[in-house]
């Protein structure tokens, strides 16, 4: 045990402990975080202490807490030894359910156990490598894993594959051990990564008509043919000079132009 006051404090809240609690964890970090889960409050968690009771190094222990912090599993905190103490003790609290920093900043401002986290609506593939660990313990990712592998999974999920496909294709003939399993795993998403699908043809349409003329004048619509000048008839008036002659009017021009050429013929003759 810790000095009065000093070492482990549960966080309220929690999930009740199971045997999937810590399977999103790595390894190491999932072994230490279920010693850690089973202590008593006031326990000394101190590495030196750790480094007694687990077959781990310090340093190794001091990398597998930061990764519990930043998996949102404990918090260290400096506070006064009680509310009445100028007597300040540093704490280590642990919840084995991980906890966002917003969850954390509103407990430790408030004094009280804040309302719990929104239940994040998690993508498919987020969901898929969340569930590598739980499929072969070899792949067992963090939640930061998680999310910054999470474009590449979502790749392979835009490019037709299921979720399911997608867990078999990434735990399919591992390695034993895997030494890094994070970056295995980005190692898999990139190279084996599924060709885009060809794209989707659609019948060819005539597009719609993307002007109509009107009028100048009057604004009425209409075919271009029918407004000569961009005016309807009406508007054109009465003066507008028609666009050729009359089948009659040409007819007779061509009569008598034939006729003049008649007569020029038959005054040639005589002289």
């Amino acid at each position: 045990m810790a000095s009065p006051g000093y070492g482990k404090r549960s966080a309220p809240g929690q999930a009740r402990r199971a045997t999937d609690t810590f399977t999103h964890l790595p390894a190491r970090e999932a072994y230490i975080a279920s010693h850690i889960d089973r202590l008593p409050d006031g326990a000394a968690m101190d590495v030196k202490t750790l480094a007694k009771e687990l077959p781990y190094g310090q340093q190794a222990l001091r990398t597998a807490l930061n990764n519990l912090s930043e998996a949102g599993h404990l918090r260290r905190v400096r506070e006064p030894a009680d509310e009445d103490s100028t007597q300040w003790v540093f704490r280590t609290y642990f919840s084995r359910t991980a906890r966002s920093d917003a969850w954390w900043e509103r407990w430790l401002n408030e004094g009280d156990e804040p309302q719990p986290d929104p239940k994040p609506q998690r993508s498919p593939a987020y969901t898929a490598l969340a569930t590598l660990g739980r499929t072969d313990f070899r792949l067992a990712l963090s939640a930061k894993e998680c999310a910054d592998l999470e474009p590449l999974a979502a790749e392979w999920l835009a490019r037709g594959i299921p979720p399911a496909q997608l867990i078999a294709a990434l735990t399919t003939a591992l390695p034993s051990p895997v030494h890094h399993p994070a970056a295995f795993t980005r190692s898999r998403l990139t190279e084996k990564m599924p060709p885009e699908p060809p794209p989707t043809r659609t019948p060819a349409t005539t597009a719609p008509a993307r002007r109509i003329m009107e009028c100048t004048s009057c604004r009425t619509p209409g075919r271009p043919e029918a407004l000569s000048g961009g005016l309807c008839r009406p508007c054109q008036g009465p003066d507008v000079p028609a666009a050729g002659p009359s089948p009659e009017e040409h007819e007779a021009s061509v009569r008598a132009h034939m006729a003049r050429v008649r007569a020029g013929l038959r005054r040639a003759g005589r002289g």
